[in-house]
């Protein structure tokens, strides 16, 4: 066999292999995602501003429980999380008027889009 027809083979060997199933994300992955972003930022500021109320970690890991994502997914949530807490771990020592407003249009934004996926996607 030449080089040739041996690089044509292999070749369509690639394109005619099977390709590992890709996962579709649901339609309201973006959101879950913004979701998880926010849960992240509470998470840190909450605590920063003497605030009680809810563990945002703990939330966290049972909607990914009730959400039973696939390990990408799974990851993908996580990181927004991670992200979000270290976002404001950056910049907010104390908390400030800015903090503390932040931690209050996180809240609002948080529900909204709580409300809008169960609304539209919620069985």
């Amino acid at each position: 066999m030449t080089n040739q027809l041996r690089i044509l083979v292999l070749a369509l060997l690639l394109v005619l292999a099977p390709l590992p199933a890709l996962a579709i994300d649901p339609p309201y992955q973006r959101q879950m995602e913004r979701l998880s972003e926010i849960m992240g930022s509470l998470y840190f500021l909450q605590p920063l501003c003497n605030r009680s109320g809810e563990d945002w970690r703990a939330q966290m890991a049972e909607l990914i429980a009730l959400d039973q994502p696939d390990e990408d997914r799974r990851q993908r949530l996580a990181g927004a999380f991670n992200a979000g807490y270290t976002a404001y771990a950056r910049f907010h020592h104390a908390c400030t008027p800015a903090a503390q407003e932040a931690l209050s249009r996180l809240l609002q934004e948080a529900e909204r889009i709580a409300r809008d996926i169960h609304a539209r996607f919620a069985e």
